[in-house]
């Protein structure tokens, strides 16, 4: 049966480490990929990396359908080839409450280690692609705020950093 995650919330100074690769896939792995798409599910959300549920190995998983069933497990994803552009706005699990618009490619072919051990490689679109670069920007420590200007990134964490107060504030009450 699978359970629910804590997700590790800004600015823990894990969301800032870079992941280690995995080398084989194991039952330990299979059990944390499911796990990690009930808690993303349940977030809800579309994407989670597994730093963002303290453990700092190159693992994601993403789905962006709208009825949840088309789960993407990938371990040691890389892009290796990349091309368009597109601006979205993008949130996160780690940063609830914050938005902002960031620019990526728009479309990606990524390299992966999938469920069943297989290396696989994968063309990815739009909200897809967008959602897999987000994943892997926190494989490598970096949060969809990095890609911010100064300006906004200040008034992002603000903005965050007055909500969790509240949030706090109201738990005390």
């Amino acid at each position: 049966m699978s359970s629910s995650l804590d997700i590790v919330l800004f600015p823990d100074d894990g969301l800032r480490k870079v992941c280690q690769p995995i080398v084989e896939m194991t039952d330990r792995l299979d059990n944390l990929i499911e796990d990690m798409f009930y808690t993303m599910y349940n977030a809800p959300g579309i994407g989670l990396a597994a730093p963002q549920i303290a453990v700092h190995e190159r693992l994601i998983v993403v789905d962006v359908s709208k009825d949840g069933n088309q789960p993407l497990a990938l371990m040691n994803p890389e892009i290796i080839q990349s091309s368009g552009s597109i601006i979205w706005e993008e949130g996160c699990l780690s940063l609830p409450g914050v938005y902002g618009n960031v620019t990526r490619p728009s479309n990606i072919l990524v390299r992966g280690m999938n469920r069943d051990g297989k290396i696989i490689e994968l063309e990815a679109s739009e909200l897809q692609a967008i959602c897999i670069q987000h994943e892997i920007d926190h494989l490598n420590g970096r949060l969809f705020i990095d890609h911010l200007s100064n300006l906004k990134r200040t008034r992002a964490i603000k903005k965050f950093n007055k909500e969790q107060a509240e949030l706090a504030q109201k738990k005390v009450q």
